[in-house]
């Protein structure tokens, strides 16, 4: 049967639905060639071959052959732990009394959302108001995690307190602001050896900036060795036409066209508008230094989220 060690002396196999019994004896139906339906030692992996390197992604198939190879134990990298915190006064939870005046706490959810799709650990925080009070405390529990990531705050009016608070609890800065679009406000900071993400409260600029700066740093950390999405070319169905001085990443949609991958805007690019976002399956980079593109020319563009 399947499965079973060849007997001394075999060397072919004949599946049993290939054969006939007649009288206490079997015949065979058909050729037979010498090693048929034998798998040997060593087919597969051969002795001194490396079976899986460091820094894969465990699938199914990975877990299939280790445990083929009798490891019930390998060294793997902790997922992340990462905590999210929303700040302003204006933002309620989701299922919590909505007035005209609220918004809804959404963009904690994507960035959980986007933190458990490749594989860490989302901590949500809840709402810093914006006091003094309200912001340390909460980032006192943030700064307990592997990572913090705070969503708003962030710029310079009078209550983005995000920047000075976490100075004052000793976290130093690496950068304030990128030469980007959406997203020019993001901040970098570090906590000793913890990273601190301080990215724009508009929800398209939050999700941007985490599919450009957070989720690579995230992958890098949990030892995974591709952490840079590819770039396809696709040639633009429509002119764009934007500001030069900054790197702009515009949602797109990408269709498959006869001569290959075709790109257009996914609509609305202000940075409030979510029906673009879901609406878009990839982000097109453009260059800072030119401000128009024309319908024809091939752009680099990357997946958007997984899937």
């Amino acid at each position: 049967m399947t499965g079973a060690p060849v007997p001394a002396g075999c060397d072919a196999v004949v599946p049993i639905e290939e054969t006939l019994e007649e009288d206490g004896r079997v015949r065979i139906q058909g050729k037979v060639e010498r090693g048929d339906h034998i798998r040997n030692q060593g087919e597969d992996i051969a002795a001194g071959v490396l079976v899986i390197p460091a820094g894969t992604t465990l699938r199914p198939p990975e877990i299939n052959m280790l445990a083929s190879f009798g490891k019930a134990f390998v060294s793997v990298f902790r997922r992340a732990r990462v905590a999210i915190l929303s700040t302003g006064d204006e933002l309620v939870e989701l299922g919590d009394n909505l007035t005209p005046e609220r918004i809804i706490n959404s963009n904690a959810l994507s960035l959980a959302a986007a933190v458990k799709e490749i594989g860490a650990e989302p901590v949500l925080l809840g709402i810093a108001r914006d006091n003094r009070q309200s912001h340390l405390e909460k980032m006192r529990q943030g700064l307990k995690a592997d990572v913090l990531i705070t969503s708003a705050g962030v710029s310079a009016g009078d209550r983005d307190l995000v920047r000075e608070m976490l100075d004052e609890l000793g976290v130093k800065p690496v950068f304030w602001k990128v030469d980007i679009k959406p997203g020019r406000p993001t901040a970098f900071l570090m906590n000793e050896d913890q990273p601190v993400f301080c990215l724009p409260g508009n929800p398209v600029s939050t999700m941007i900036t985490f599919e450009e700066l957070v989720r690579p740093a995230l992958l890098k950390m949990m030892g995974h060795t591709k952490i840079i999405k590819p770039f396809v070319k696709a040639t633009l169905t429509e002119p764009v036409r934007k500001k030069a001085g900054r790197v702009h990443f515009l949602r797109v949609a990408v269709t498959a066209g006869e001569q290959g991958w075709e790109v257009s805007s996914s609509g609305d690019q202000n940075t409030g508008i979510l029906r673009t976002m879901v609406r878009a399956n990839g982000i097109a980079l453009l260059p800072a230094d030119r401000d128009v593109f024309e319908a024809g020319e091939k752009v680099n563009v990357a997946e958007m989220f997984e899937g």
